[in-house]
């Protein structure tokens, strides 16, 4: 048996660093919740892991960098996936030049646009889900996505990404509009929908 490491230990998942057939990998390993019915826990388990191994899959199809499946034991609730080498952008973001910063949030909203397009939205989307590999952006970790439609979903997942870099890159909260730029490249819909769907969540929120 492989050498297994631990990288991240979560209330929902573990997130182990392994070898697979000879490749460098990382397995998602959804964990179980003792106060949960067996029966119950064993089909939320095995759905919810089917169901992001789907997306992703998906998202690779439509172009959006996200790391190759090579296995998924729906038994087990286990996706093993490529080891992807790079760098978290939640760790190397603020210390990169103005151009950098300004290129990669351009990247990051074409692959939003790119995965709305699709109908995809992500439900996490956090710099620490994101890595920076070979000047590509690759998203990870969809355990909360989901296949949805609306405007709604999607000004959401935007709001999410726009909240989590005011709260972990402080000083660089203005650089979400090349987010947008971006975004507005790819974005096949009406934009302006999805603005004004932002800008509502915003003012909910001030309100509340």
């Amino acid at each position: 048996m492989s050498k297994q490491h631990v990288l991240y230990q979560g209330a929902e998942a573990k997130i182990i660093q392994s070898i697979y057939l000879g490749y460098n990998v990382v397995k998602k390993q959804r964990v179980h919740k003792r106060y949960r019915i067996n029966e119950i826990d064993n089909y939320l388990i095995q759905t919810r892991t089917k169901e992001e191994a789907k997306v992703m899959g998906l998202a690779r199809t439509i172009g959006v960098s996200v790391p190759i499946i090579y296995d998924v034991d729906l038994q087990k609730g286990c996706i093993t996936f490529e080891y992807v080498q790079g760098e978290r952008v939640k760790d190397i973001f603020d210390n990169l030049s103005k151009e950098k910063k300004r290129w990669l949030c351009e990247l990051i909203g074409k692959q939003i646009g790119l995965l709305h397009n699709a109908e995809i939205i992500h439900g996490d989307l956090t710099t620490s889900n994101m890595i920076l590999s070979e000047e590509k952006v690759y998203f990870i970790d969809f355990g909360l996505s989901e296949i949805n439609a609306e405007i709604e979903a999607r000004g959401v997942d935007l709001h999410l990404l726009m909240e989590a870099m005011e709260s972990t890159h402080s000083k660089y909260t203005s650089f979400f509009r090349f987010v947008w730029e971006g975004y507005c490249e790819t974005y096949t819909e009406d934009t302006k929908l999805v603005k004004q769907k932002i800008d509502d969540i915003i003012k909910r929120g001030r309100y509340r």
